[in-house]
């Protein structure tokens, strides 16, 4: 079976890595662990193509470390195990190990916890990968032994340069407008570009140019699938959020069926609800907070698969429910004005007097909960957000 291109392009020193220059430039975090040798133990999140795996690769590389690479997906205890022996029988000829756990956030409680002293005495050093926000899914005990480091979508730059390299090891003719369109369709995936850009090439044949239009109608006519757990999982929580927002049960719960049948954590998708129902609901009816709350103590508590009846029940109420975003839209309109006038000096009407000083100096002075006065900041006096 021929190796993919994102596999065989796979940069495997620091110097070739793209991307990421808060982590890897001149004063990046991970740089000068590298440069000290220093061993930890660490999290990187960010969103799939950005360079995750590679990174963690590179690093255990530099240290000259054993490398065991597992998917939390479907490593269970007796990977783990097997992990920790292997440890064991090198940690005597002081080599470490470093485990990379890649979409670490599937992992569970009881998961973590079989991890945690293994960490925590040093016998191996624990590298995650996730797209979820770490301090949702990794315990406290785990996350307070481990960094964190946030990975961003690449820049166009950034992929061009991937394109650009990766067709000239791999000898495929690709034009300026060819690669421009990648970059467009790869929205920030080096993993997506790169496919594509295989795709395509396979497609065409590696004597024929890559132009903008061979891209544009081979994307038309053929049914990529990239990233499954990366791509996919952010494409179908937009298209669940926008069928809710537009009222349409049927297609909410189609893209609701597809998460779940896909595996997505069913949390992830709860916790979207609860934040939908604020801010795409809110006061039109409050009582759909409540009932997203619930909905998300329910997946907690009863699990799969009968927590998919509590997530359709939640996705029909909240599709069907009016909708109003005046409270989003209030909150983001006094949040332009802290950002535009800083600080300013809040009425001396709405100010404490704890001592006798401060209620000469007339703090709270006049206040009346129930009369109509300016309560602002006088430079905004009169602003209205709600």
């Amino acid at each position: 079976m021929k190796e993919p291109l994102a596999s065989r392009v796979r940069p495997s020193m620091l110097d070739e890595y793209v991307g990421q220059n808060a982590l890897v430039g001149k004063n990046g975090a991970v740089r000068k662990a590298i440069e000290k040798g220093t061993l930890m133990s660490f999290i990187l999140w960010g969103p799939p193509g950005t360079g995750k795996t590679t990174l963690a690769r590179i690093y255990a590389k530099a240290l000259d470390a054993e490398w065991h690479e597992l998917s939390a997906v479907n490593a269970g205890r007796e990977d783990i195990r097997n992990v920790l022996q292997a440890a064991r029988s090198v940690g005597g000829f002081g080599r470490p190990t470093i485990l990379f756990l890649d979409e670490i956030h599937r992992f569970n409680k009881a998961q973590q916890d079989f991890l945690l002293p293994h960490v925590e005495s040093g016998l191996i050093t624990l590298v995650g990968a996730t797209t979820e926000n770490p301090s949702f899914e990794v315990i406290p005990a785990l996350l307070s032994r481990m960094n964190v480091f946030v990975l961003t979508s690449l820049s166009e730059k950034d992929l061009e340069t991937i394109l650009v390299r990766s067709a000239k090891i791999s000898s495929i003719k690709l034009t300026k407008s060819g690669k421009e369109r990648i970059i467009v369709f790869a929205n920030g995936d080096a993993r997506r570009a790169l496919g594509i850009l295989e795709s395509v090439s396979e497609h065409v044949g590696t004597d024929i140019s890559i132009t903008r239009t061979t891209v544009d109608k081979f994307i038309e006519h053929t049914p990529l699938r990239f990233d499954k757990g990366g791509e996919e999982h952010y494409n179908l929580i937009s298209a669940y959020i926008k069928s809710m927002r537009a009222s349409d049960p049927h297609a909410s719960l189609y893209y609701l069926a597809r998460m779940l049948e896909s595996g997505e954590d069913p949390k992830f998708i709860a916790r979207r609800m609860v934040i939908f129902a604020s801010e795409d609901i809110g006061n039109a009816l409050p009582t759909a907070l409540v009932v997203a709350n619930e909905v998300f103590r329910a997946v907690e508590t009863i699990g799969m698969p009968e927590a998919g009846i509590n997530l359709s029940h939640g996705t029909i109420y909240l599709a069907t429910a009016p909708k109003d975003k005046s409270a989003y839209y209030a909150l983001q309109e006094a949040i332009n004005d802290v950002k535009k006038h800083g600080n300013l000096p809040i009425p001396q009407v709405l100010l404490n007097a704890p001592t006798k000083m401060m209620k000469n100096m007339g703090y709270g002075k006049g206040y009346d909960p129930y009369k109509p006065m300016n309560r602002m900041p006088e430079k905004l006096k009169g602003r209205k957000y709600f």
